[in-house]
């Protein structure tokens, strides 16, 4: 107990680092992703092309080495990033993509008649998108958002890569200054604990949600 109690603080420390990683990208990737996956749907060609390269590299390479590549490679063109920053760019950037694959689906699942309708109410196209074709995404694309949102919990633990203090590397720092493997193993349980409570929370924005059906 008493060694729990000396690696308890530096462990909770990286916690705060991983939560802050966590909530900065969650909060900057949902909306770029929402934005993508609705300029995704306008018929300019060079745009549509150009999101469907930058969607295709972030989901088809590994996010390790776009973190590497942000943090290491871009120096050399005279873009540099602290380490923190770097992780946050390279984790936005990533799932920006795959939410914005997800809220394209949503979109995508929504009746031509839904816009036919929103038209016959002489709704113009950000009223439409507001208050006809967002509540209904919302409801459809909850699932895989919160599944994207829990895997992000677990992909930060590659911003140790960068040397970043969060809770992998402060874990590991301890694991091997005392030779011993009880700070992975509370590493996992505070992730366990987290994962957790979202996955509480997504339970309940679900059923929040219940009545779009």
């Amino acid at each position: 107990m008493s060694y729990l109690l000396e690696v308890l603080p530096s462990l909770l420390k990286g916690t705060l680092v991983t939560l802050e990683v966590f909530g900065i990208v969650l909060l900057l990737s949902i909306p770029i992703g929402a934005i993508l996956a609705f300029l995704m749907k306008l018929a300019i060609k060079p745009l549509n092309w150009l999101l469907t390269i930058y969607i295709w590299i972030m989901r088809g390479t590994p996010l390790l080495l776009q973190l590497i590549f942000i943090y290491y490679v871009l120096p050399n063109v005279g873009i540099t990033l602290d380490r923190l920053p770097a992780a946050i760019v390279a984790f936005t950037l990533n799932y920006a993509a795959y939410f914005a694959e997800i809220f394209r689906g949503g979109i995508e699942s929504i009746p031509q008649g839904q816009y036919e309708a929103a038209k016959v109410l002489k709704l113009n196209h950000m009223q439409t998108i507001r208050y006809v074709i967002l509540p209904q995404v919302t409801k459809v694309v909850l699932p895989s958002v919160f599944n994207e949102v829990i895997t992000l919990v677990k992909d930060s633990a590659l911003v140790y890569t960068l040397g970043v203090g969060d809770l992998l590397l402060a874990s590991r720092t301890a694991a091997n200054r005392d030779a011993s493997l009880l700070p992975m193993f509370i590493a996992g349980g505070i992730y366990l604990i987290l994962i957790g409570c979202l996955t509480l929370i997504s339970k309940q924005v679900e059923k929040k949600y219940n009545y779009y059906k």
